[in-house]
């Protein structure tokens, strides 16, 4: 008889390591095994992971021996075809690997990942060779029998109990388990029924008799055959045992009573987590000529190109025209992607969308639980095509990962925004170029918005890559605001200066005030102060972990770094010299909140900043209570910036310019522009013509002028001249080696090193290594060199060339712990 061929499948793994690995498919597991589908598998030793089966075949790995797949876990894919294209892609361009992408793509609560457990061994019985610390331990660890280290290390209260854990392993009185844990619980709810039919007057007449004694019963029985009648005595009829409590005003005892005689029957079903609350939706408005003209010349432009740039001022009605797009697309059937760069501003939007779409509008981003993320992905996954199925997905960058099956377009508002751009971890993509990808994988249209796009997707649209659209006009025809700039230093010096608030502003504000009015104050700092000094030594607090100045809070009176999180109190005295003489330095949003306050004590005023908005609900709360004007003031970072539509906001201050236009970066200006002109737009929306005044130690400088007038066209000419003078994107391709180590020497080794290869291959297109503005983070000295590359040129040679010569680099014996990251077009 023959021996049957072995199947093999070729798994991604949620690590950064080689791309997929090959396993043995068990006989019995067979027929279960498909692509995208989870599949539990051993990594190591130990380890235990859900890997996502890529392919399936014949031919056993050469290099090692293969295990055998554990098991799958789900009935059908959770990946489809369309993502692993996109995921594909994504590795590919960004330089990284597809574990990296999967990491990104799936929901924590559907990434099953191992954890260590600890056994009690219940043939251990010498006691005698543990030490005291060891010997309360294993009393903990024998009452659960089976325990979690994190678990353990709460209960004891100490924080380092693995080298305890290891000598208790190795004198055999405990082992380590490896279990697979899965975060996703569904939702579970409690629904009552009757336990016969409503038709049955016999039981119900019965069940009045037993009752007869028990007051409080039969009046909830009472309330739950009027509601039976109501629903025309449906045998089918059920209601959640919550709500049911609230109506009839009874409580858990009472229906716990009537379940044990028989009256009632309880069930417990799992339920979405979505918001599929029923709510009245409104027809939406109508469009205005001008609006009219934009869509009508987007659908044109749309017949010969995929993408499309709509260049509409602030104000002038973009979301109106991106609603009827989307109604299209719902009436055809498709799915609708809306991308937003910031969470901010979903709570607007929703509301908005939800208004006109109801309960085919989706939200996902990353303030919501895991679990409710979750359900998002597994309604997509089912794609059907029933009315109550989400059809618009309203959400951050990590959207684009989404299962869609019938995605029609993608919107991606304020497409200019560096919020689209990952940082880190890998994959380091850009949302709006992933969106391009994805909807070219879907034959889908995508339309970008901005009032200040961004100086490649212009360039793009110039040289008839993209479609552009313009909308010049704002709605009901309000007029820009006026925009005033402050000499911050001659104000100084004419002692018109109160804190870091000019005399223009202060008054501005009073009046907006006294006209109720409200104000939307912008400072890019949070923190009450940057820094702390000693006017004596000069002493400045730095973190231990990062090469950075600690940033003053005053709330809870602690120095943090904003890059690893580490603080501490703030000292009475200098650490160096003992003087008191220790003073704040510069301003973040929390000294304004403190300093208006001081000018203005009876205006209502509130932050919002990272800080503030930690919470799941924080930014709509916020947002809620200033739509209601129960906030006057609103004090905030660059997310008071982005697309906020207030109706009542006359005056926008922008308290230090300087601080955006002199940052060391090649998109600064760009960058600067955008922000200002974004800030400007929240001002004099609706009513009147609103005002802006930005304070700055350089009123002439160009960037500003270009503000002032309004003028975008003026600052791409002078942005795309200079770039293509020093080889600069849209021109040139750039990518950034990111070099980490935690000892200097073998950082600075490394990348002089790897630059002298580079630089044979690159000649002048190659730059640095040069530390960046913060030099070490967490520990890390870093290092990075940037590639250019013409547009002309590979790209995808000159990825194999830099990757070839690193991994030269990090086969070097003391310099195995290197660290080396790609950024494909940094931000």
């Amino acid at each position: 008889m023959n021996k049957e061929k072995e199947v093999y499948a070729d798994v991604i793994l949620p690590l950064a390591v080689g791309d997929a690995f090959t396993y043995k498919i068990p006989q019995n597991l067979q027929s279960n095994v498909e692509r995208g589908k989870r599949a539990i598998v051993q990594f190591g030793k130990r380890r235990v992971y859900s890997a996502i089966i890529y392919r399936i075949h014949q031919n056993p790995p050469k290099e090692y021996k293969t295990k055998p797949i554990l098991d799958v876990l789900d009935d059908s894919p959770i990946v489809n075809s369309k993502q692993f294209k996109l995921w594909e892609w994504m590795a590919d361009y960004y330089m990284c690997h597809l574990g990296d992408v999967y990491k990104a793509a799936i929901p924590s609560g559907l990434k099953l990942e191992s954890q260590t457990k600890v056994v009690y061994n219940h043939s251990f019985n010498n006691n005698e060779i543990l030490s005291e610390k060891e010997y309360s331990l294993l009393d903990i660890i024998k009452i659960d029998n089976i325990i979690g280290l994190e678990e353990l290390s709460k209960k004891t209260g100490h924080k380092n109990i693995l080298p305890f854990m290891n000598s208790l392993m190795e004198k055999g009185a405990i082992q380590i388990e490896e279990k697979l844990i899965d975060s996703y619980k569904p939702k579970k709810e409690k629904y009552l029924r009757l336990s016969f039919s409503p038709g049955n007057e016999e039981m119900i007449n019965e069940a009045f008799k037993k009752l007869e004694r028990a007051p409080k019963q039969m009046n909830a029985f009472m309330h739950f055959i009027k509601l039976v009648r109501e629903n025309n005595n449906s045998e089918e009829f059920t209601m959640e045992k919550r709500r049911f409590k609230e109506i009839a005003g009874v409580n858990s005892n009472i229906l716990r009573s009537l379940t044990e005689n028989e009256i009632l029957s309880e069930e417990t079903r799992d339920i979405s987590r979505l918001d599929n609350e029923e709510g009245e939706t409104t027809d939406k408005k109508e469009l205005t000529e001008a609006q009219k003209e934009a869509y009508l010349e987007i659908k044109e432009q749309w017949d010969e190109k995929d993408v499309v740039l709509l260049h509409g001022v602030t104000s002038s009605g973009k979301t109106e025209i991106y609603i009827d797009l989307i109604k299209e697309q719902i009436e055809a059937g498709k799915q609708v992607l809306y991308l937003l760069p910031e969470i901010a501003l979903t709570s607007q939007i929703i509301k908005r969308l939800k208004m006109i779409f109801g309960d085919k509008v989706g939200v996902y981003h990353s303030k919501f639980p895991d679990n409710q993320r979750v359900e998002i992905y597994q309604d997509l996954l089912k794609g059907t095509s029933t009315d109550d199925s989400i059809k618009i997905i309203l959400g951050v960058r990590s959207s684009v990962f989404l299962p869609f099956k019938n995605l029609g377009l993608i919107i991606v508002d304020e497409e200019h925004e560096n919020t689209y751009k990952q940082f880190d971890p890998a994959p380091r993509y850009n949302a709006r170029d992933v969106a391009v990808i994805l909807a070219t994988i879907h034959q889908a249209k995508v339309l970008l918005g901005t009032a200040t796009p961004s100086v490649e997707s212009y360039f793009n649209s110039k040289r008839k890559k993209y479609g552009f659209v313009e909308l010049n006009q704002r709605y009901l025809d309000i007029q820009l605001p006026e925009i005033e700039v402050v000499d911050i230093f001659k104000a100084r010096r004419e002692k018109r200066l109160q804190g870091h608030f000019t005399e223009t502003l202060i008054n501005r504000i009073s009046e907006a005030l006294n006209q109720n009015e409200q104000v939307i104050l912008f400072q890019n700092r949070r923190g009450f102060s940057p820094y702390i000094e000693c006017e004596t030594c000069g002493w400045i607090p730095e973190c231990k972990f990062c090469d950075v100045s600690l940033t003053y809070h005053r709330k809870n009176n602690r120095l943090v770094c904003h890059y690893c999180g580490y603080n501490i109190k703030l000292p009475d005295k200098c650490p160096s010299c003992h003087s008191n003489s220790l003073v704040t330095r510069g301003f973040g949003t929390e000294k304004i909140e403190e300093e208006i306050a001081l000018f203005l004590p009876d205006a209502k005023i509130k932050r919002m900043d990272l800080d503030t908005t930690r919470k799941r609900n924080a930014y709509e709360k916020i947002i809620d209570s200033f739509e209601k004007h129960e906030i006057d003031i609103l004090i905030g970072t660059q997310m008071v910036s982005k697309g906020l539509d207030f109706d009542n906001v006359s005056v926008v201050g922008i308290l230090n310019a300087d601080n955006l236009i002199n940052f060391p970066d090649f998109r600064a200006h760009e960058r600067s522009f955008q922000l200002m002109a974004q800030v400007s737009g929240r001002s004099g929306r609706k009513k009147k013509r609103g005002t802006v005044i930005i304070q700055t130690s350089q009123p002439n400088h160009q960037i500003l002028k270009n503000v002032l007038n309004n003028d975008y066209l003026e600052m791409f000419k002078n942005q795309i001249n200079e770039r293509k003078q020093f080889m600069y994107p849209p021109f040139y391709r750039i990518i950034k080696i990111l070099l980490k180590h935690k000892d200097w020497n073998k950082l600075d080794h490394a990348s002089n090193l790897l630059s002298k290869e580079l630089k044979r291959i690159f000649s002048y297109r190659l730059l640095g290594p040069q530390s960046p503005l913060v030099g070490r983070v967490q520990s890390y000295h870093i290092k990075h060199i940037l590639v250019k590359i013409e547009k002309e040129k590979s790209l995808k040679k000159t990825k194999e060339l830099i990757i070839r010569e690193t991994n030269k680099i990090k086969m070097h014996a003391d310099l195995r712990s290197l660290q080396v990251n790609f950024d494909v077009d940094p931000m």
